[in-house]
């Protein structure tokens, strides 16, 4: 028994090391590029250089999004409209403008209105931001799709090694004090007092942002699954008819599904779209209004002839899990203090990062295998006492 122990432990010790060492550098990577996008919504209000909206009542008549439309198509007459955006944070809307359906990366021009008096508060100059560059490097390498799927692999790993993490030190750390650290012993021995005693403090919240990444890296496949399931069925009634010629007013189609939905809030228009969405809808999506349902999204298909609703179908239940799963990788759902601690976690994972580092890159005079072969050996007289 205890051969076969100890066999076992040695295994899942080169699952973690393994593990560990594919995601280390893609993981420090991802903490690094995560640590400012946490205070996304701050960094960003701070480096805005654009003007705040004007002050006015809560009730306060909005902007004809049909006339902010008009007006971005007038400053970019080359360019077609892409979405318009509702800021959930501000009384602002962000009309999007592109040469194409598939855009590349820099391509999109952005034209922000006051969502009350309808002036412009900026025209962003298609730059990348800070924030911009943190995001595409922790989303997906510059790469697009291979990348998010790198990135999720990636993800999967981490979720790997701190599972196997857990069996191969958790029996032995019940021989120490929880949160033991060594002052005194070697420096390879405090490193790895530092490396365990912050791992298991940060364990629970590693094992959510490790789950989560893995949703949020794969969500353009899931998006992908979601069109293809739902668009050919809406789109069967119109089967050999020509493409549109007439389109409907944004403003119309929104009043009509605020009228249908009235338990939700506009949140962004998709104009028509064969690649993202449907060639012949407006895809309006519409989030809850309770803190709770905020970050739940409802699509709505909008006819773009005669601005009728054609469907209003609630998401599947792995996009459903991938919207509960992006407030809670970046902790954006609990407000300014849950900001601080996802970052005091995130500056813990790093150190536990570079410790474990350390340890795999420093020699030991006594093989590690050996040595978890002596500590299993010692767990099994422990436990034969225990049991005499």
């Amino acid at each position: 028994m205890a051969s076969l122990t100890a066999q076992t432990v040695r295994t899942w010790y080169r699952v973690h090391k393994w593990s560990s060492l594919i995601c280390t550098a893609f993981l420090l990577m991802a903490c690094l590029t995560g640590l400012p996008l946490v205070f996304h919504d701050e960094i960003g209000d701070y480096l805005s250089p654009y003007s705040e909206p004007a002050s006015v009542a809560a009730n306060a008549p909005t902007a004809n999004v049909d006339q902010l439309i008009a007006e971005t198509q007038a400053k970019y007459p080359a360019l077609h409209p892409y979405s318009v955006y509702w800021d959930d944070d501000a009384p602002r809307v962000f009309v999007y403008m592109s040469p194409s359906e598939k855009p590349k990366p820099g391509e999109i021009r952005t034209v922000i209105y006051d969502l009350h008096t309808g002036s412009v508060l900026g025209v962003p100059n298609g730059k990348m931001t800070f924030l911009g560059f943190c995001l595409r490097l922790h989303e997906a390498l510059f790469l697009g799709l291979p990348g998010e799927l790198v990135m999720a692999t990636m993800a999967l790993s981490f979720v790997i090694s701190l599972v196997s993490g857990v069996l191969v030190y958790g029996p032995f750390m019940r021989r120490l004090t929880f949160g033991t650290y060594r002052r005194d012993a070697a420096p390879r021995t405090r490193w790895f007092d530092l490396h365990n005693m912050l791992g298991i403090v940060t364990l629970l919240w590693a094992m959510v942002v490790g789950a989560t990444g893995v949703m949020n890296a794969i969500s353009t496949p899931l998006f992908a699954i979601w069109r293809a399931q739902t668009i050919p069925q809406v789109l069967a009634p119109y089967h050999g008819k020509p493409a549109p010629t007439h389109v409907e007013s944004v403003s119309a189609a929104v009043k009509q599904v605020s009228a249908a939905l009235p338990w939700a809030e506009l949140s962004s228009v998709a104009f028509p779209n064969s690649v993202y969405g449907s060639p012949r809808h407006f895809t309006v999506w519409t989030r809850g209004k309770s803190p709770v349902t905020s970050r739940l999204f409802t699509p709505v298909l909008v006819d773009v002839e005669n601005g009728q609703i054609v469907s209003a179908k609630g998401l599947p239940w792995y996009l459903r899990a991938l919207e509960v799963s992006r407030p809670l990788h970046f902790g954006d759902y609990g407000g300014m203090p849950l900001k601080i601690i996802w970052a005091l976690f995130d500056v813990a994972l790093i150190v536990v990062l570079v410790s474990g580092t350390y340890l795999w890159l420093s020699r030991r005079r006594v093989p590690v295998e050996r040595e978890l072969d002596r500590l299993v050996s010692l767990e099994v007289q422990h436990a034969g006492a225990l049991a005499r």
